[in-house]
């Protein structure tokens, strides 16, 4: 397991974010952010400090500013001293205000790191947020091929030689886009599964009897993509004639679950001449239509109820 696996470094912060160092060595910079949220010290400027997250990056805006300026000194070093605690990874001043004095003052004494970001302070808090969410996320890694189709994520699953890097290959060659083949690390960002490629294995597919193959060099950079929601899943089996598959489309529906968040599935079998791609391609459309509310098995079935009812009236008369 990573030493730093669900943290995130200070410096991964600093140098994302190109922010200016004020106070504190590089060592202050030893420090990791555990909790996606931020905080707008208000309470804890006035001394209020029960029910208070103290992990979170604290950040100073203009309204903070105007609130310390009105606080006599001795009480402001008070303030500070929990402020720069060794809970709060770090302190960041919006819109390169300046650094308050006693701050300053106090930050120093406990080689604590402050800094000064240009951005607003609204802006800061959305891009801080939205970056510690991701790099937090709960993650995994699953066996499969994930490929963006007609907007859609979607992570074709299945046993190992059941052509799944084959089935890429042609959806890329009719327009597809890859994200990750053969080990797929998802990771949840609130309700949502994103899914992408390792590092070792980016823009790369393995073809059995061919080798690896650079999908990128082959088709163009525009036909990989680094990372996409997973929308949908398609399990591909093995065809057994004594097996039962979704034949209309108003059997059970199928999900697969992925870090507690259920995705819609559908499992197709695989058969000699079936096009697999043509198929995933339809199965895909499909899901997008039913997403917009048309359900084309719905559809059939209404149809089917009619046409029974018409040859009733028929018999009746």
């Amino acid at each position: 397991m990573d030493e730093f696996e669900g943290k995130v470094m200070i410096k991964e912060i600093v140098d994302f974010f190109e922010l200016k160092q004020l106070t504190g060595n590089e060592e202050s910079l030893n420090r990791w952010v555990i909790v996606s949220d931020v905080n707008r010290p208000g309470l804890e400027l006035t001394g209020y400090l029960q029910h208070s997250e103290p992990r979170r990056i604290v950040i100073i805006g203009e309204k903070e500013k105007s609130y310390i300026k009105q606080l006599d000194e001795n009480i402001q070093r008070e303030r500070f001293k929990n402020l720069t605690d060794g809970y709060t990874p770090m302190i960041i001043l919006a819109r390169n205000l300046p650094c308050p004095p006693i701050l300053y003052e106090v930050a120093q004494q406990h080689n604590f790191p402050v800094f000064q970001c240009g951005l607003k302070t609204s802006r800061l808090m959305v891009d801080l947020v939205s970056f510690l969410d991701e790099r937090l996320a709960l993650s995994d890694n699953l066996h499969g091929v994930l490929m963006n189709i007609y907007g859609k994520g979607v992570l074709i699953k299945g046993e190992s030689g059941m052509g799944k890097s084959e089935i890429a290959l042609e959806l890329i060659r009719r327009g597809h886009l890859l994200v990750a083949d053969d080990r797929v690390d998802v990771f949840r960002v609130h309700n949502r599964i994103m899914g992408s490629s390792t590092e070792l294995l980016a823009g790369m597919l393995e073809i059995r009897g061919v080798g690896i193959i650079d999908v990128g060099r082959m088709f163009g950079a525009g036909a990989v993509l680094e990372k996409c929601n997973v929308d949908f899943a398609i399990n591909l089996v093995q065809y057994d004639e004594q097996s039962e598959y979704n034949r209309i489309g108003i059997e059970n529906e199928e999900f697969l679950e992925i870090l507690d968040v259920q995705i819609p599935a559908l499992t197709i079998p695989v058969k000699s001449g079936r096009s697999m791609a043509i198929i995933i391609e339809a199965a895909v459309i499909n899901f997008n239509l039913k997403q917009k509310g048309y359900n084309s098995a719905k559809e059939f079935e209404a149809r089917v109820y009619q046409f029974i009812q018409d040859k009733n009236k028929q018999a009746e008369e």
